[in-house]
C-alpha cells in the first residue's frame, strides 16, 4: 500500500510548479538581445554584443558634440542597457571624454577598451598609464593592437605584445588582441598564439573592408573575410566587428542587412558603432535585436 503523504503532495507539486515556471524562465532566456553580456573567446572577458564606439571619422563625430553633449549620449547609451564602451590612442581627445562621461558609475558595471598605436620608440609601460590616467581608470579589460595593417605585424609589434603581457601581470590590462586593417595583416590572424580577441571590418557590401590593398576605396573580399572569421572563432577567439556601417555610408535598410550579415552570417561576437544622437544607438539595437530574433 503506498503511503503518499499530504507532505508528499506538496513536495510533488511544488517540484512540478518550479520545473514549469523554470520551462517558461527557460524559454525566455533563449531570447538573445542587443545588450546581453557575451564572452569574448577564450580572453573570459564579458562585453555586451553592442559596444558604443567613440571612433567616427577618427573621433571627430564625438568631439563635435562638446563634452556634456558626448556624456548625455553616453549615459543614454549606458542606461539603454549598452556597457561596453570603446576608444583608441588615435582618436584625439576620446580617452579624457569617455573617462569624464563614466565619471561615477561603478567600474565593474561596465566594460572600456582601448587601443593603442605600436610607435616605434615609445614605452609600452609609459603609454599604458597615460591612456588609464586619460580615461580615469585603473584598467582597460581590453587592449588592441591598433592598425596592424602590414603581413608583418606579428613581428613588428612583438615589443608592444610583451609590453601588453606585462600590463597583464600588473593587472593593468586584463585581455588583449589586435584590430587589423587588410587581408595581408588579416591572414596573420588564424593560428596566432598570442590573440585573444581580433577587431575585424565585416558588412555585407565590402565597404570600407579587407582588400589587398589596405586602404582601398574599392570593395573588399567579403568572402576571404568571413572564412577568417569563422576559424579565428573555432579557434577560441573573440570577434568584434567594426566598420558595420560601411563608416556612416549605409542607409537604414542595409545598416539592419549589414547587422544580420555580421552576426548571421560572419558569426561575430560584438559589434561596435559609433554614434551622434540618440535615435542611432536605438536603431542600432533595435537592429541587432532583429538580427538575432
Amino acid at each position: 500500500m503506498s503511503h503518499y503523504t499530504r507532505r508528499d503532495f506538496l513536495k510533488t507539486g511544488l517540484a512540478a510548479g518550479a520545473l514549469a515556471v523554470t520551462g517558461r524562465l527557460r524559454v525566455s532566456a533563449t531570447r538573445q538581445t542587443a545588450t546581453d553580456w557575451v564572452t569574448l573567446g577564450k580572453s573570459g572577458v564579458k562585453v555586451t554584443r553592442l559596444a558604443f564606439g567613440t571612433g567616427s571619422f577618427n573621433g571627430q563625430v564625438q568631439r563635435e558634440l562638446g563634452q556634456d553633449g558626448f556624456t548625455r549620449l553616453v549615459r543614454y547609451a549606458y542606461d539603454r542597457g549598452i556597457r561596453f564602451f570603446e576608444t583608441a590612442e588615435s582618436y584625439g581627445d576620446m580617452h579624457r571624454m569617455l573617462g569624464v562621461a563614466l565619471r561615477g558609475i561603478p567600474r565593474d558595471n561596465y566594460r572600456l577598451m582601448s587601443k593603442v598605436t605600436t610607435w616605434q620608440g615609445v614605452n609600452p609601460q609609459e603609454k599604458f598609464d597615460e591612456l588609464r590616467k586619460l580615461a580615469n581608470t585603473e584598467y582597460f579589460d581590453i587592449m588592441l593592437l591598433h592598425w596592424q595593417h602590414t603581413a608583418t605585424w606579428p613581428a613588428d609589434s612583438s615589443r608592444w605584445q610583451d609590453g601588453i603581457l606585462e600590463a597583464q601581470s600588473k593587472k593593468a590590462i586584463v585581455s588583449h588582441g589586435a584590430s587589423v586593417h587588410g587581408l595581408p595583416a588579416l591572414r596573420q590572424v588564424p593560428g596566432n598564439k598570442w590573440l585573444d580577441i581580433a577587431m575585424i571590418r565585416v558588412n555585407h557590401k565590402g565597404t570600407r573592408m579587407d582588400a589587398e590593398d589596405y586602404n582601398t576605396d574599392g570593395l573588399g573580399n567579403v568572402s576571404e573575410v568571413v572564412t577568417h572569421v569563422k576559424q579565428v572563432r573555432k579557434e577560441g577567439m573573440g570577434v568584434i566587428s567594426m566598420k558595420l556601417v560601411g563608416e556612416g555610408t549605409f542607409n537604414r535598410e542595409d545598416r539592419q542587412r549589414a547587422m544580420q550579415f555580421a552576426f548571421k552570417n560572419a558569426g561575430v561576437d560584438c559589434v561596435t558603432v559609433g554614434y551622434k544622437n540618440t535615435a542611432e544607438i536605438d536603431e542600432a539595437i533595435a537592429n541587432l535585436n532583429l538580427a538575432l530574433a
